[in-house]
């Protein structure tokens, strides 16, 4: 069977239907994304439409966009009649944006932790313990949170901000 793209679509010729292939979850806001990260500066949805190529109708490109500022992945500014955008976090931060949005909606968060880590692959668990400096017999302080461009962070009911320590460390 031969395979042929055309635009956004890979059609397997032979099959029996002729379907297109449906896109993985999540790869046009990766590739929403990749092309931000390309820009110059702060650019229009149009030109990210032009630049991701194919048949995406402008409307998706937007509700792309929008999807992806509701995650805090893409910041927006006000230009004229219309919005310029830019990446405020790569593949990786959208990634973890993902995991965290995972963990907040379970009830057990330190069993979900717990079973996250076990199942990691030893040179896996090594790195996590890199990046929380802790040594391995030891619990100790870990990573302090550093936040990319374009971070702003969520109020919880009350108006405080829910990334801030509750107990004053670190301030």
């Amino acid at each position: 069977m031969a395979a042929r793209q055309e635009g956004d679509i890979v059609r397997v010729h032979g099959s029996p239907d002729e379907r297109p292939r449906r896109r993985g979850q999540g790869e046009l806001e990766a590739q929403v994304l990749t092309a931000l990260r390309q820009a110059p500066g702060p650019v229009t949805a149009a030109w990210v439409q032009d630049r991701i190529g194919g048949t995406l109708a402008y409307t998706t490109v937007m509700t792309i966009l929008t999807r992806l500022q509701a995650k805090r992945a893409v910041t927006r500014e006000r230009a004229g009649r219309s919005f310029e955008w830019r990446a405020a976090s790569d593949e990786a931060g959208l990634a973890a944006l993902r995991m965290r949005k995972v963990l907040d909606g379970e009830t057990d968060r330190e069993a979900v932790l717990a079973r996250f880590v076990t199942a990691l692959s030893p040179d896996d668990e090594r790195l996590l313990r890199d990046l929380l400096v802790l040594p391995e017999d030891s619990p100790g302080p870990g990573l302090e949170f550093q936040p990319g461009p374009g971070f702003q962070p969520e109020a919880d009911s009350e108006g405080g901000s829910r990334d801030a320590p509750e107990d004053g460390a670190g301030a």
